[in-house]
């Protein structure tokens, strides 16, 4: 049997953190990018390059698009593309912490249809495919039922809970955060956190596998003014990002608009 796509980015993240748990200890070589994007190191690379090897020659009609590669605008012509975090959470795995993934994403004429976001030094491995559930290490996910956004446990960052953003008032919520995005997504997908949102424009790469674990967990998953994401954009950014069970979602939206 031919592998599937599901399949395909499950093998290509356990390689990627074989390639990744190899450097550590190692001098990373640790740069900064030009545009302000924070830094990036040998690791990054690496594991990009062993991702777009293994992934390309697998689907070699197939979009690219990684936050590590040059865009390559090929990937407007194409059905499916492949979209790509090699490592995220990179201040994390430089200052040794385990909460970094590799986020894997393909997607079909702008949705999610497969992703895997993968935590090598946690062994968590969620996975999704469109219309068959999310998982974790083969585990059923689902999201919490809290429908009131007052006493929420919520993912996201301290300048999110500003005033600016709440135009009928910020919810009374206990914040958390975790440095890697993708797994922010992926653990409100797992239920251990009823909502997360970041209103900042957010890179493709960034989101797209765990958008798809989301809604595959019961989720409604839409930018920060409600409209729903589409991926593999000529500008691949989306305004913000709102997430929960849609009772809590609809009454976070409320509070924003």
């Amino acid at each position: 049997m031919p592998e599937t796509d599901l399949e395909l980015l499950i093998r290509a993240a356990h390689e990627a953190g074989t390639v990744a748990r190899s450097f550590l200890g190692q001098d990373l070589g640790i740069k900064q990018k030009d545009d302000g994007q924070g830094p990036v190191t040998k690791a990054d690379l690496a594991v990009n390059a062993q991702l777009e090897r293994v992934l390309r020659a697998a689907r070699p009609g197939y979009g690219w698009l990684s936050e590590e590669s040059l865009d390559d605008p090929q990937r407007l012509a194409t059905s499916r593309a492949f979209i790509v975090d090699p490592i995220d959470g990179t201040r994390s795995y430089i200052e040794g912490a385990k909460t970094w993934a590799h986020s894997l994403a393909v997607v079909e004429n702008g949705t999610a249809t497969a992703a895997v976001v993968y935590l090598p030094m946690l062994d968590r491995l969620y996975t999704a495919a469109r219309g068959a559930g999310a998982h974790i290490n083969g585990a059923p996910l689902s999201v919490t039922q809290r429908a009131d956004a007052n006493g929420a446990e919520v993912l996201a960052t301290r300048p999110a809970m500003e005033s600016r953003y709440w135009i009928k008032g910020a919810p009374e919520v206990t914040r958390h955060h975790r440095p890697s995005l993708a797994y922010r997504q992926s653990l409100v997908a797992e239920g251990r956190f009823d909502a997360m949102f970041t209103f900042r424009p957010t890179w493709e790469w960034d989101i797209a596998a765990g958008s798809l674990l989301l809604s595959e967990a019961g989720a409604h998953v839409s930018d920060r003014h409600g409209a729903p994401l589409v991926f593999n954009a000529a500008h691949p950014q989306v305004d913000g990002m709102v997430a929960a069970n849609p009772t809590l979602h609809a009454a976070l939206l409320h509070r924003l608009r």
